[in-house]
This record gives structure tokens, C-alpha cells and sequence, in this order.
């Protein structure tokens, strides 16, 4: 039986000519982190994700409101034994008019099932065309992967001499789709709590209720997009004030792997071993979220 392409389609209420730019605008839904032309016959670009994605790309077919096809020239990805895998496949953009709109045929040439890759690129394409690039075309905002400022990020290795509630679970998404679920209000509210008002921004003060007369507050001290989460517990019960909760996030080939700990705690009190519990029902949710779209937030999180 022949292995398929990855392949998928998006139908847009916008002119041929308005999809055509918004693929070439590479920065503008896939990644901030592109260097080089995108939108010259011709050209080369090169695409970084940290230390696990690299690839260097040709555009090596360009018709104004039809096409647009790169080819993959080098690669590397820090998750697979085959750390090549994409080289010398196509990436595809067909444009066509079909039922009075525009139709987007998005096809990486060469990605098959075989591919230890294959899921990870399986659902990050499917984010970044039916999310991202569709969001980039009708309201002119995308959700790339933000710019690295690693230079101004806070140390991602920062740990206590005292005690850390530790989990760390797979989950078969992609990382951009856990990243959101653990920074955007709705994600949050999906999961931990619907009773949640954030931002996922430096600085900010997150609030999460539980009941009428309990709540948390946690100032977002560190953001790595789809890779490290960190807060600070500024309000809360007694033991969680001056705590610090991390979520470190790494691709896997089948999703994503979730690390968190809860660092800071003084000692292993009651409310120690009860928040180990409920971090690990919590998770579970987080977990059910981001695989079927539907989490166990507060106050159900237990009754699952």
C-alpha cells in the first residue's frame, strides 16, 4: 500500500491573491524565528525552533494566486534518531477558487507515516494551517512562534533547598496546543479552573478561584514559548505563598512531554500531600483537554 503525503485543506472567504501573500508571509503565521526572503522565487530562508527543529528552505515554485512549493534543503530535528528526516521533501501551497471562496491545499510532499516525525509535524502543520495561517488571512493576526529572547529570560534552572512536588506525563499533542492550554485564559479555565482571568505575558498577575473564598494569585515570572511556563504564588493558602511552578515542555514523536514541579515548599505538610494528589488529577484533565477537548476543571477535577 503506497504511504500518503501529509496533506490537508482549509476553505477561506478572502481572494486568491489574499492567501497567496499570507503564505509568503512565513513570519507572519508559522515562526518569527525565519531568516532570509520568503517571497522570492528562488530565495532561501531558514526556520529555528530553540535547539530542536532547524531547517534551511528553497522556494522553488511561485505563481501569483495558485502556488507557492519550497523545497527542504538541510534539517534537523533533536527528537529523532533519524535527526534528517524532511530533507529533500516539498511543501506545497495550492490556491484555487472552489464554491465562491478560496480553497488552501497544504501538502508536505515526502512527510509519511513512516517518519519518526511524522505526528509531531502531523499536528503542528494542522495547528500552524488551520489556526495560525487561517487567522492571518481573515483577521490579519496569526499565532507563530514568537521571536527567542533568550538573553532575557530568567534562569530555567532555578531550585530550592527545600522540598518540589514533581509530575511529569505525555500527552499526544503537539506542544504549541499545550503551551496555549497552560497560558491562555480559556486554556487555563479548561483545565484547572473556569473561575481564571490571565494573560500570557511577563509580569502579569494571574488569578484562579476555587469557591467564593478561595483564590490564588500567581505573577508569570518566565515565558518560553511551547517550552518553559513559570510562575510565582504571590496569594494563597500560607504554604504556597513564595513557591515557585514550573511546566517544561519538550517535543516527543508522539506529542509532547509535560515536566512541572512545584518548588519551594518548607516542608512536607498536609497541604504538601494533598496538592500532589490534586496536581496529578489536575493533569489528567490538562491531559484530556489538550488530547480530546475536554478537561475536568474545578470543581469536577475529582469526581472523574
Amino acid at each position: 500500500m503506497q504511504q500518503q503525503d501529509f496533506t490537508t485543506t482549509i476553505e477561506l472567504d478572502a481572494t486568491p491573491q489574499e492567501v497567496f501573500d499570507a503564505v509568503n508571509n512565513v513570519s507572519g503565521w508559522w515562526s518569527a524565528n525565519i531568516d532570509g526572503e520568503t517571497a522570492k522565487l528562488g530565495s532561501e530562508f531558514s526556520y529555528h525552533y530553540q535547539d530542536v527543529h532547524r531547517c534551511r528552505i528553497k522556494i522553488t515554485e511561485m505563481e501569483p494566486g495558485e502556488t507557492v512549493v519550497w523545497h527542504v534543503l538541510d534539517n534537523y530535528f533533536k527528537f529523532t534518531q533519524d535527526s534528517s528526516e524532511w530533507i529533500d521533501t516539498d511543501i506545497i501551497f495550492k490556491i484555487s477558487a472552489k464554491n465562491g471562496k478560496t480553497q488552501l491545499k497544504f501538502t508536505h510532499q515526502g512527510l509519511v507515516p513512516s517518519y519518526e516525525c511524522y505526528q509531531v509535524c502531523h499536528s503542528a502543520w494542522t495547528h500552524y494551517i488551520h489556526d495560525s495561517l487561517k487567522g492571518l488571512i481573515l483577521t490579519g493576526e496569526g499565532n507563530p512562534t514568537p521571536r527567542e529572547n533568550i538573553g532575557t529570560a530568567a534562569s530555567t534552572d532555578q531550585r530550592y533547598d527545600t522540598k518540589s512536588i514533581c509530575h511529569r506525563l505525555s500527552i499526544a499533542a503537539p506542544v504549541e496546543k499545550v503551551y496555549q492550554a497552560i497560558t491562555q485564559q480559556d486554556g487555563l479555565a479548561g483545565w484547572w479552573t473556569p473561575d481564571t482571568v490571565a494573560k500570557p505575558e511577563v509580569g502579569s498577575i494571574l488569578r484562579f478561584g476555587f469557591g467564593p473564598e478561595y483564590f490564588k494569585e500567581m505573577a508569570v515570572t518566565e515565558l518560553r514559548p511551547y517550552s518553559i511556563v513559570r510562575w510565582n504564588c504571590i496569594k494563597a493558602y500560607e504554604d504556597w505563598v513564595g513557591t515557585t511552578l514550573t511546566f517544561e515542555l519538550e517535543p516527543h514523536p508522539k506529542g509532547c512531554t509535560l515536566f512541572f514541579h512545584h518548588d519551594g515548599w518548607e516542608a512536607y505538610t498536609p497541604e504538601f500531600a494533598s496538592c500532589t494528589h490534586d496536581w496529578g488529577l489536575f493533569f489528567r484533565s490538562l491531559k484530556s483537554l489538550c488530547e480530546k477537548g475536554k478537561g475536568f476543571p474545578y470543581p469536577e477535577f475529582d469526581k472523574v
